[in-house]
């Protein structure tokens, strides 16, 4: 299967401008809160309509503004799970994954398709069970159920963990994800969580501001986030204007350093950004003075902050996380980076 997204929409004070194309894959779209991601998975189902653009689907064309194609929701053969789920809260289990085939007519067959997602979901047991008496993993994997049920073509995921208290987030990720494995489809999954997404996907689409900076593998894109919205999308602690001095080495005005970088710099360049976790004491390579500022303990990292000498009084501390069995007794006088780990931003 295969999804193209071309459309633009207008959106308050910001234009929702997306392409891109997605197949057989889990696909996560990350960004902050109203950055488009949501409005972007309502478009393709057919909730909401785009201004201009086009969606196509396996070849079938869902939207196209120059010809005026518009399908309705149910004839897209696509499955959207809402963040709270939206279970009919006074139907039962069996009759909630039971409206995921309305269209069907051969009892039997409804019959056969809500007995294999009850045992594909572990839900029976629970048929005559109501939303309210179910947990949140199992109001979701009801959900989930209603929507499988009629085999779409793609399944499309807003924030599936938000209803979700943490221990239970950890828990169904890796069911979820299983289960996905297993469905074989395309899916679009909207998440503001750099961890969901690393857990859940192949490949993330980057969005800010109702722009999509760019679409990588999930590894690649950690490794190399590009832009300055993805670095601080993926975690980076630690960012700060920055520009060429030659082709491996950019000079860091707020941090009063000047650092070898593996990458060749391009003439573009915005901005280094430094991982918490890449300090070393014993690195030989961009080592310089620094002083300690504070230090805060978490249950298994400790995060201690510092400054170079020299660094804009007025910038923010540095942040070096590591595993607290790795804390130095004392602080050293000195703190390196390989040239690999600097992070160059353009945009």
């Amino acid at each position: 299967m295969s999804l193209q997204v071309t459309i633009q929409k207008q959106l308050g004070s910001f234009l929702l401008d997306v392409d891109f194309e997605a197949e057989n894959e889990v696909t996560c779209l990350l960004g902050a809160s109203g950055c488009g991601k949501s409005m972007t998975l309502k478009c393709i189902a057919g909730i909401e309509k785009p201004d201009a653009g086009h969606i196509e689907l396996d070849g079938r064309v869902l939207f196209d503004s120059e010809t005026g194609i518009n399908l309705p929701p149910q004839k897209r053969q696509v499955g959207y799970l809402f963040q709270n789920y939206a279970l009919f809260p006074n139907m039962t289990v069996r009759q909630n994954i039971l409206c995921g085939l309305s269209r069907e007519k051969d009892r039997s067959v409804k019959e056969q398709r809500l007995a294999d997602m009850l045992r594909l979901m572990q839900l029976n047991g629970l048929e005559n069970h109501k939303p309210h008496q179910l947990s949140g993993g199992q109001q979701q994997r009801v959900a989930l159920a209603r929507i499988l049920v009629s085999d779409p073509q793609v399944l499309l995921l807003d924030e599936p963990f938000s209803a979700l208290d943490g221990h239970l987030r950890d828990a169904l990720k890796i069911e979820l994800r299983d289960l996905l494995e297993r469905y074989g489809h395309e899916v679009l999954m909207v998440t503001h969580d750099r961890t969901e997404a690393y857990n859940m996907s192949s490949r993330i689409a980057v969005m800010h501001e109702g722009r999509l900076l760019t679409v990588q593998p999930t590894k690649a894109l950690f490794a190399d986030p590009g832009s300055v919205p993805a670095a601080v999308l993926t975690g980076c602690k630690n960012i700060a204007g920055a520009r060429k001095l030659d082709a491996h080495t950019v000079d860091v005005p707020q941090w009063g350093v000047q650092l070898e970088v593996a990458q060749e710099v391009k003439d573009d360049l915005k901005a280094v950004g430094i991982r918490a976790h890449y300090f070393n004491p014993n690195a030989a390579r961009n080592r310089f003075p620094v002083s300690y500022v504070e230090e805060m303990e978490e249950p298994f990292e400790t995060i201690i902050q510092f400054r170079y000498i020299g660094q804009d009084p007025d910038s923010p501390p540095i942040w070096w996380r590591l595993a607290k069995d790795r804390r130095p007794g004392q602080f050293p006088g000195e703190l390196g980076i390989a040239p690999a780990n600097v992070l160059l931003l353009y945009e």
